[in-house]
């Protein structure tokens, strides 16, 4: 009551003028009107007015004095979540589902934790594969409401909290319960896919058409009803990929197997067998009738992949069919007690043929049934009435065994070996059932409804009072409703179900006595129980929602389920195998808490074992009834819910006829009380359904607060404001990060903003408007009262200048008229100057031209004709070539000249034309013989003007014809090309995963069989050797190197015959050998600590051996610096200048003692070195030896020992000292080392016979082709032998001269290697004359002879090859590849140098004319960086690098390949660097691929890197601050578009394409290769940024739009910073950029509608109705786009052909093209760091 008073005290505060209120209606159960009045406190009437224009009044009712519930503002109509709505209740639920299904189409609303589904009645294009990825992944208040979002939820916290899931969803028929539990299904087999290669989600989903055929029928409010409820457990392992799947069943309805309402139908799978009645298969089924119990689809496959084989598919039709012609069996009443069934019935014999029975025994007990006494055993015949109802009650047995049947094996094919980490269970199960005629089937519906409402209220209960506690909001008991009293009058004792089991056990009970006892148990008894006033056979109970009136006929013979034992004896004794799978299961115990509906075992996550059996118990647990089945799988099912967390559906028909969109709001209203959304609401509403945090409310109601309220805290802040707005402190509480508000507390705050930017807005127009109109009305009065006084004067003025201007003209014609006479003269004697000067010039070079003819023509030929007589006529054939040729080249020319003249220059010579006329008319005096010839010439050229107008008409269109379809045909053929390209480019993409998937099992067998091998050897130890077993568990540390010790300890032990006869087993030698084997044990772990501290001291030793290497050295040098001075002093001390001079030959005797001894220093230095390290590894050895030597002897003892082979005294005998182990141990060591010196001698004499043989193989080639050239030297001509012997000559010594330029080359390197020794050594005795000279005197210096200077030689140029070794390459390719970091040592690196390195040896290789050493080369290099990128494929750098390393590999082989196309972009010098042997065309093509590979995984660890970042940044983050307003939000809370610490904005992605850019360029990367890279980059921006604006509601707004379009510009700007604006990148933005602009655009008008059309040619009309219909106000004065607009837009686009997908592909990549670009850096110039470790190769 308080909360009551406290809701009443609000709205009398709000319920003013103008205020719009709920009022009921019988019609649309809600209507909304406005306030015409103020209310006042004691007021009965409401002065209102409809939304259609009528006054009403509206009367309150006295009692309760309850005034209607308020509306919510327009802004937060439509909302995702209806918890986000400022007042809550049933109209204002009611008012947005409509709102969102009619006007924006959308299914899927949150109501708190509950999503409601609206079945649309159509095909929607939201669940595709694109859908499914958007949703994966997001956080569920991110994105608009969806089936996927709580899929996602269910499976992201399965993942965090390792806990269960269970998504349930309920709904009454025909209200998509089925299908959203399908597309759940859908979503977890394509997010985890199956651990395996079997398929599971694949067989999960096809188990769903096999259910739905076997389970679901037509009914009046469904075409497709679930008559049965399934949970379905998706079972996960630890990596959460789907293993395996269970089913469980509920209450399948038996009854519509034999009776079917009206308007309603059997199960499909009868409609399916005899649509397909006419196949060969079905020939003896005999379906050719017509049948009483009661179309194909293909559930033949889905039951091939379930692993049902053909033969029991044809057992189960067989039954089915069965199960028909049992329904056609007919009786004949004898009379009222006893019946018939006629002789030779034809359905029964059908009947019999195919369960494979006796046709009398089941004609007999058909009519006959046995009754049993203590004493003896009757045959009682029954009435027809009786067998038909025996006849129906077996039809459903069979059917209800053959479901069961197919459950089972459907589990069984789901079943998984794995085992299960966790599930997520979908539960798809009946909602709240009421029709006119209720029986046994909805009274167990109604009930599971109350424990699933109860179990709902309670987790919903739970989730508010921890969200209360978690932001420590003091918490108040809840008053909600709780069904526990309903529930109690259905299952407790003495409650309906018990006297309905206690019924059917009494002999005579009927449904008349167990009403009566219901009467007279609960009727005045309890309050959720009544008597229907006109009925003695029904009852009626209060559910949650609803009254429901059930009929009491036919309760008793559900709930008994009685099938006479006779029939199903009858049925056992059958041939046909599947029909005794049926009955055999029903042999088995059933425990009580693992029965479920209709006898059928549940098979749960756990295996429920059964009690023992006692006798009598099998028939007593047979008879169990429906109910008390029932009942108890439904407590398993919520002992199953309780214990995983829950994620609820509700699902609403929104109409009885199922037509698409169309919102019936009665229906509505009744289904949302049923399902307990409205329960949902009640509860958030009774505490502070309102939450907002305070950054959120601070960014909302900033405009409330003026400057000196804001504080540097925000959480203060709100705290201030909020105490001066709402003056009531219980209307709010502050949390530790939200504030709660009551309800109507959001929508007052909206009120109170509206109205100051309202009044702002005003103070802002009046301000402009005044301004304008003062600038308006000044200048206008100003001007009036100057006019006045400037008038007089002026016209004075003005009239003078009028006359003095008439005069000046009239003066001026006078002037013109003389002036144009003379110039008219003038020009006319120009030009007849002019023609006839043209005319001379014309006449004489005519003349020219005759005269020159005639000389020609005078000139004889017949001299030229003797001398070529025989010539004449092919002279004559060539010049009449020469002829055709060239009229075609003038035509050809001619057509070139008419479409390349413009059509101005035709009109300029026609205006020339006329001109000329012009002159020649005016000219009177002229000759008229010229002039009469001059006209006819200018009359031809206007007769052709005609002529060559029409011709170029023609042939422009001709041209612009063939030049439109010239540009359609290349830009066709160019996509064509990039189809081809792409889908060549995805192959490659597929074959590399498959290669890698193959590395991967490759890699995995590898492991397994090592594994497997260790494995079989431990256990072969531990089955032999069990008390041994510690021993060979243990680390190989301990114990000689691990399996291989352990097989040569078996081999030696199985090598051992068995005596004959054993000594018996002696259990105290067996406790000595158990103590003999802890004490090895003991004495192993000191053997192991010593050895750790062997180590120890070894790692000791060895420093302090590197400390004495560096003292001694140091000595030496000393040693070597003493001898020296000693040297040069005794040099010194003669001061002869011929012995102390560098060339004496005393100095150079002193120099040469010095290098020699300094030589054999150095020998001397390294002996030493190598014979410690020997002493060092020897000591570690004996130590090793000394401690397995122990363990040996001890296990060979212990062996022999346990085992009998020789008793212990003759063992110690012989073995006193181990001298057998030595013997032993010392044979199989010499063994050994014969054996490995006989390997040594015969690989080498092998290698050494391989050598010789290849020897005389060459040796034979050479001597055969010498003979060869012999003999053909032979056979030609002396001239051509000639040649021939010096071209052989030539080359063998070329082969010799190659030869010693090697030798040379190796000489010169010896030399250079030997000059640096010297200068090394001369710089030395430089120093020391240096330190020398100090000493001396300047006297002396100047009798020193002058020091000669040493004038280097000319070092040899580079060819630009690198030489290596053979054995070097796999040194080459660690080195330069694999072990290359591009972070590192490569950074510093010239961009592309392995690339040149690698293509330097391959140079030299080709230089060699090794085609092996080329193609090992190549391949392990492109093995090599296959391995890089396979390891460290994540890692943009790497990718990035190898990508340039590879592209720029390409192109110089390429550049230096020889061919023409390539070398014209070469220089002189590089080509010649071409190769000259080879061509590695082919090799370029694979490096093409491995380019292309490379390309693809740099887009995808790209893609990877940004994903995270762009929603967030691009639509999330508010790059410019204040525009965008903060809506309300409900229980599902979005991220919020404030920027945290952790959030990403867009300058986070302005630094990651910075990132990006500069180290591709940093490696070098080609330009174009990066245009595309980076037009790959801004695709997948504008793709992901699109796709979440297309699903997420509260992000289409006109502020949103604003900020799209801001950051776009913000990529634009990067782009052109780099220069990277025709990379076509910014084009790929062009559908982002189109939908925010569809966001700001006007979207009322036709004119509008038709603007829109043509300015979103880049958006599919899908999208744009989409965004149209997603479009949210944020502030009151924007407006919704009206639904005839948006059917407007889509009138228009009709036409247009596009794709119907809703969303972009994001996972598209464009097909990449490698453009040749040569490099201008010379080979020869490369230098190769030493940092590369590349030492081994050198440089040619």
């Amino acid at each position: 009551m308080l909360q009551k008073e406290v809701t009443n005290l609000l709205l009398f505060s709000l319920i003013l003028q103008y205020a719009r209120v709920w009022i009921p209606d019988p019609e649309e159960v809600w209507k909304s009107a406005e306030l015409l009045k103020d209310y006042k406190p004691g007021d009965k009437v409401l002065q209102l007015r409809l939304e259609e224009g009528k006054d009403l009044e509206y009367c309150l009712d006295p009692k309760t004095k309850e005034l209607p519930p308020l509306r919510n503002p327009d802004i937060l109509v439509g909302e995702n979540d209806l918890t986000a709505l400022s007042y809550l209740h049933e109209p204002a639920v009611l008012h947005n589902l409509k709102v969102r299904f009619i006007d924006s189409k959308l299914i899927y609303t949150y109501c708190g934790i509950v999503l409601v589904a609206i079945n649309p009645y159509e095909q929607l294009p939201i669940y595709g594969e694109d859908i499914i990825n958007a949703y994966s992944g997001q956080n569920m208040g991110d994105m608009d409401p969806h089936i996927f979002a709580v899929a996602e939820e269910a499976y992201k916290q399965m993942a965090r909290d390792e806990r269960n899931q269970s998504i349930i969803v309920s709904g009454e028929s025909g209200a998509g319960k089925t299908v959203s539990a399908k597309y759940a299904m859908r979503y977890f087999a394509t997010v985890s896919g199956s651990a395996s290669e079997a398929n599971v989600e694949e067989k999960v989903l096809a188990s769903n058409p096999i259910m739905e055929s076997i389970g679901n029928a037509k009914t009046t409010r469904n075409d497709n009803s679930s008559r049965f409820g399934k949970y379905i457990e998706i079972g996960f392992d630890k990596r959460y990929r789907i293993i395996g799947a269970n089913m469980r069943t509920y209450l399948l309805e038996k009854s519509r197997v034999v009776f079917q309402a009206e308007e309603e139908r059997n199960y499909h799978i009868f409609y399916q067998l005899c649509a397909s009645a006419a196949l060969p298969e079905f020939k003896t089924l005999r379906l050719g009738m017509k049948f009483t119990l009661i179309v194909l689809c293909n559930c033949i496959y889905k039951a091939v992949c379930l692993r049902i084989s053909d033969s029991y598919q044809m057992g189960i039709f067989r039954i089915l069919a069965g199960i028909l012609h049992l329904g056609n069996v007919e009786f004949a009443s004898r009379d009222s007690d006893s019946c018939a069934i006629p002789p030779k019935h034809d359905p029964l014999t059908i009947f019999c043929d195919l369960m494979g029975v006796e046709y009398e025994e089941m004609a007999h007990w058909l009519c006959h049934r046995k009754l049993a006494t203590a004493t003896e055993t009757y045959i009682k015949p029954i009435s027809k009435l009786h067998a038909i109802n025996a006849r129906d009650a077996l039809a459903k047995h069979i059917y209800a065994n053959l479901f069961n049947w197919i459950v089972d094996h459907v589990n069984k094919a789901l079943h998984s070996t794995v085992k299960q980490h966790s599930f997520i269970g979908v539960l798809d199960i009946y909602g709240f059932e009421t029709f006119e005629i209720n029986s046994f089937e909805q009274f167990c519906i109604n009930y599971a409804n109350e424990k699933l409402q109860q179990q709902f209220n309670m987790h919903v209960f739970k989730l508010e009072q921890e969200e209360y506690m978690k932001e420590q909001i003091p918490w108040t008991l809840i008053d909600f409703y709780d069904n526990q009293p309903c529930i109690n009058l259905i299952e407790a004792k003495m409650g309906i179900l018990d006297l309905l089991d206690e019924e059917c056990k009494m002999p005579k009970g009927s449904d008349d006595t167990w009403a009566q006892k219901l009467y007279n148990t609960h009727l005045n008894k309890c309050a959720l129980f009544e008597k229907p006033r006109l009925s003695n056979k029904a009852f009626i109970i209060k559910h949650f929602a609803d009254k429901v009136e059930y009929q009491c006929e036919g309760f008793l013979e559900k709930n008994k389920d009685t099938v006479y034992e006779e029939q199903i004896k009858v049925l056992k004794s059958s041939k046909f195998k599947l029909l005794l799978e049926l009955f055999q299961d029903e042999e088995k115990v059933l425990s009580p808490t693992s029965a479920t509906a209709s006898g059928r075992v549940p098979l749960s996550r756990t295996a429920v074992k059964p009690a023992k059996a006692r006798p009598g118990q099998t028939s007593k647990e047979h008879k169990k009834t429906v109910g008390h089945q029932f009942r108890n799988s439904l407590h398993l099912l919520m002992e199953t819910l309780n214990a995983t967390t829950p994620h609820y559906v509700r699902c609403i028909k929104p109409n009885d006829f199922k037509f698409p969109f169309t919102f019936d709001e009665k229906r509505a209203v009744q289904q949302l009380r049923a399902c307990g959304v409205l329960e949902t609401i009640r509860i958030s509403a009774a505490g502070f359904p309102s939450r907002w945090t305070y950054q959120e409310f601070f960014s909302r109601y900033r405009v409330l607060m003026k400057q000196r309220d804001v504080l540097g805290d925000r959480k203060q802040t709100c705290k201030n404001v909020l105490e001066k707005l709402i003056l009531d402190k219980d209307k709010y509480q502050f949390g530790k990060t939200k504030i709660f508000f009551r309800a109507g507390q959001v929508a007052y705050l909206e009120k109170i903003r509206a109205d100051k930017l309202r009044a702002a807005c005003i103070r802002i127009q009046k301000t402009i408007r005044g301004w304008l109109m003062r600038k308006k009305y000044v200048p206008a009065l100003l001007g009036k009262s100057t006019l006045a006084l400037i008038q007089i004067p002026l016209s004075r003025t003005f009239k003078c200048d009028t006359f003095a201007l008439m005069l000046r003209e009239h003066k001026s014609i006078i002037i013109q008229k003389h002036v144009r006479g003379w110039l008219a003269r003038v020009h006319y004697r120009r030009t007849l100057k002019a023609i006839v000067y043209l005319q001379c010039c014309y006449r004489r070079m005519m003349a020219k031209r005759e005269l020159k003819k005639l000389k020609i023509e005078a000139r004889s030929v017949e001299r030229y004709k003797k001398l070529h007589i025989g010539l004449e006529n092919k002279i004559m054939q060539l010049q009449r070539k020469i002829d055709e040729q060239v009229k075609l080249r003038e035509s050809v020319g001619k057509s070139c000249i008419f479409f390349s003249m413009p059509h101005s220059v035709l009109t300029t010579i026609i205006l020339w034309s006329f001109h000329i006329f012009g002159l020649i008319s005016a000219c009177g005096s002229a000759n008229t013989t010229n002039q009469f010839h001059i006209v006819e010439c200018i009359q031809h050229v206007f007769c052709c003007r005609h002529n060559w107008s029409s011709h170029f008409g023609f042939l422009f269109s001709v041209a612009e014809a063939m030049e439109k379809k010239l540009v359609e045909e290349t830009k066709q053929l160019e996509l064509d090309l990039n189809d081809e390209r792409l889908r060549y480019q995805n192959l490659l993409n597929e074959f590399s995963r498959l290669e890698e998937r193959y590395d991967d099992l490759k890699d995995e067998m590898n492991l397994m069989a090592v594994m497997n091998y260790q494995n079989q050897v431990t256990f072969l130890c531990a089955f032999l050797f069990p008390s041994l077993f510690p021993f060979f568990t243990h680390s190989s540390a301990s114990f000689c190197c691990g399996s291989g010790i352990l097989l040569d300890f078996l081999l030696f032990f199985l090598k051992q015959e068995p005596s004959e006869k054993k000594a018996p087993l002696d259990m105290s030698l067996f406790l000595k050998l158990q103590k003999r084997v802890t004490e090895l044990e003991q004495e192993k772990q000191s053997l192991q600590d010593e050895l750790d501290r062997k180590e120890e001291q070894a790692l000791r030793a060895k420093a302090k051996y590197e400390s004495l290497k560096r003292q001694e050295l140091e000595s030496e040098n000393k040693k070597l610096k003493n001898e020296l001075n000693e040297l040069q002093k005794a040099l010194t001390e003669t001061r002869s200048p011929e012995v102390t001079a560098p060339g004496a030959p005393a100095y150079r005797v002193l120099l040469d003692q010095l290098t020699s001894v300094s030589e054999e220093l150095e020998v001397r230095k390294e002996e030493v070195l190598i014979l410690r390290s020997q002493l060092v590894s020897q000591k570690e050895c004996n130590v090793l030896n000394m401690s397995f030597h122990h363990h040996h002897v001890s296990l060979l003892y212990f062996l022999n020992t346990f085992l009998g082979r020789q008793s212990p005294q003759d063992y110690h005998m012989l073995n006193e000292d181990g001298e057998l182990w030595l013997v032993y141990e010392g044979l199989k060591q010499a063994n050994r080392l014969l054996e490995s010196q006989l390997q040594s001698q015969k690989k080498s004499h092998e290698n050494e016979l391989e050598s010789l043989r290849g020897e005389i193989q060459s040796l034979k080639e050479e001597n055969n082709r010498q003979q060869q050239l012999l003999a053909q030297n032979l056979q030609l001509p002396p001239e051509a032998r000639i040649e021939a012997s010096l071209q052989h000559e030539i080359t063998r010594l070329t082969n010799e001269n190659l030869d010693l330029m090697e030798q040379l080359e190796k000489q010169d390197k010896t030399v250079r290697k030997l000059k640096k020794q010297l200068k090394v050594f001369a710089k030395k005795i430089g120093e020391l004359e240096v330190g020398q000279m100090e000493n001396i005197s300047p006297g002396q210096i100047i009798d020193e002879p002058i020091r000669p200077v040493n004038i280097p030689r000319k070092e040899k140029d580079f060819q630009g090859m690198l030489e290596y070794k053979k054995e070097d390459e796999q040194k080459l390719v660690k080195n330069l590849i694999l072990e290359l970091k591009p972070r590192g040592v490569a950074v510093n690196l010239i961009p592309g140098l392995p690339a040149y390195i690698l293509f330097m040896c391959v140079r030299h290789a080709d230089y060699l004319n090794d085609d092996q050493k080329v193609r090992s080369l190549l391949t392990s290099t492109i093995n090599g960086i296959k391995k890089v990128l396979k390891k460290r494929g994540d890692d943009f750098e790497t990718v990035s690098f190898w990508l340039s390393n590879t592209c720029r590999f390409l192109h110089c082989l390429k550049q230096y390949s020889g061919e023409e196309g390539f070398m014209k972009h070469n220089t002189p010098r590089q080509n010649e660097h071409c190769l000259t042997n080879f061509d590695l065309a082919e090799y370029r093509q694979v490096l093409s691929d491995l380019a292309i590979q490379i390309y693809q995984q740099l887009v995808r660890v790209l893609e990877n890197i940004l994903q995270p970042m762009i929603v967030s940044g691009m639509l999330e983050h508010e790059t410019i601050q204040g525009v965008s307003g903060v809506k309300p939000t409900g229980l599902r809370k979005r991220t919020s578009s404030i920027a945290d610490e952790g959030t990403y904005t867009l300058d986070s992605i302005i630094r990651q394409l910075n990132s990006f850019h500069s180290v591709m360029c940093q490696h070098g990367m080609d330009p174009e290769l990066i245009k595309q890279v980076v037009k790959q980059m801004f695709y997948i921006i504008g793709a992901v940024t699109l796709n979440n604006l297309l699903l997420r509601k509260d992000m289409c707004s006109w502020s949103k739009g604003m900020q799209i379009r801001y950051n776009v510009s913000q990529l634009e700007e990067w782009l052109r910073d780099k220069n990277l604006m025709n990379s076509g990148a910014k084009e790929t933005l062009e559908p982002l950029i189109q939908a925010a602009q569809l966001l700001q655009v006007k979207k009322k008008t036709d004119e509008d509608a038709e603007a829109i059309c043509s300015m979103c040619n880049a958006l599919t009309t899908a999208q744009i109705v989409k965004v149209l219909n997603l479009y949210t106000p944020v502030n009151e004065f924007e407006e919704r786009v009206l639904v005839s607009f948006i059917r407007t837009i889509q009138l228009r686009l009709r036409d247009r052909k596009d794709s119907p997908q809703l969303l972009m592909d994001a996972k598209h990549i464009f097909p990449v093209t490698f453009p040749f670009n040569p490099s201008s850096l010379a080979l020869e110039t490369i230098q190769i760091p030493a940092s590369l470790g590349l030492g081994f190769i050198s440089r040619v």
